[in-house]
């Protein structure tokens, strides 16, 4: 048989003001949220992150992603800017959601829902923001899984001591490792690792920092000039003790 219909109530016609007047928010369980950064640059031969040591419990004395409590009337995207800005001086930069990270205990102070991005800056920005406070350094991530394989990653200091993560951050930045191979063969992210100019030479540092193994000088120079992604600037290297090559910078795509 049909089901009879439900009858109509006074609620049912309330208008929302007094809908949201009575609303009770306690019925539910109220979850903290984060949100934390993982800024990356390439260098060196190595992909690098910036920590800060933690002053205070859980995970004294280890060392974190910079990030923080989302605010009220703020968007996760403001409060990524705001964490960059206030933790590590800087602005203006390359920015991603990257994941969200919820597993339950996760953080032993209370149920803290982590939403990350990915920042991405040159070598020179990234150390500046790294020599800006006591607390503040380089780490350099050592991957040990091939391709996107995915997994976390170790995070070792100048010697090639590792450095210890608080919370899940091994992961966190194994998780922007992976992204970072995935997106650059299609998307120019690798870019975003560049100064303003730069050489061929250079940017194929940068993706074999990213990718963890070597490329093929000639295949790589003519897929990058094929690209439409590059744009020549008439200029060289000057200061060099071998013939200047070629500077090159990215051709940032017109706005429709």
């Amino acid at each position: 048989m049909p089901k009879k219909p439900r009858e109509i109530t006074a609620v049912d016609v309330e208008g929302e003001p007094q809908f949201l007047a009575r609303y009770d928010a306690t019925k539910f369980d109220r979850l903290s949220v984060a949100v934390d950064v993982v800024l990356v640059a390439a260098f060196e031969g190595d992909l690098s992150t910036l920590l800060i040591r933690r002053g205070e419990h859980p995970f004294l004395g280890q060392h974190a992603l910079p990030g923080g409590f989302l605010k009220k009337n703020e968007t996760l995207e403001e409060a990524a800017t705001r964490v960059l800005r206030s933790k590590a001086n800087l602005a203006g930069v390359f920015l991603e959601q990257l994941y969200t990270f919820g597993e339950p205990r996760r953080d032993p102070r209370t149920r803290v829902i982590s939403v990350v991005y990915y920042a991405l800056v040159d070598e020179a920005r990234f150390r500046a923001a790294a020599t800006g406070e006591r607390e503040v350094r380089s780490g350099r991530i050592r991957v040990s899984w091939e391709g996107e394989t995915g997994g976390p990653v170790r995070v070792v200091d100048e010697k090639n001591r590792t450095l210890p993560l608080a919370f899940d951050h091994a992961d966190i930045v194994g998780m922007a490792v992976k992204r970072l191979r995935g997106k650059l063969d299609y998307a120019p992210v690798g870019f975003q690792l560049m100064g303003e100019t730069f050489t061929l030479l250079e940017l194929q540092r940068v993706h074999e920092t990213v990718l963890g193994r070597t490329l093929n000088k000639d295949s790589f120079r003519r897929r990058m000039l094929a690209s439409g992604q590059l744009e020549a600037t008439g200029r060289a290297q000057s200061g060099v003790d071998h013939r200047p090559a070629e500077l090159y910078r990215f051709a940032r795509p017109s706005a429709v």
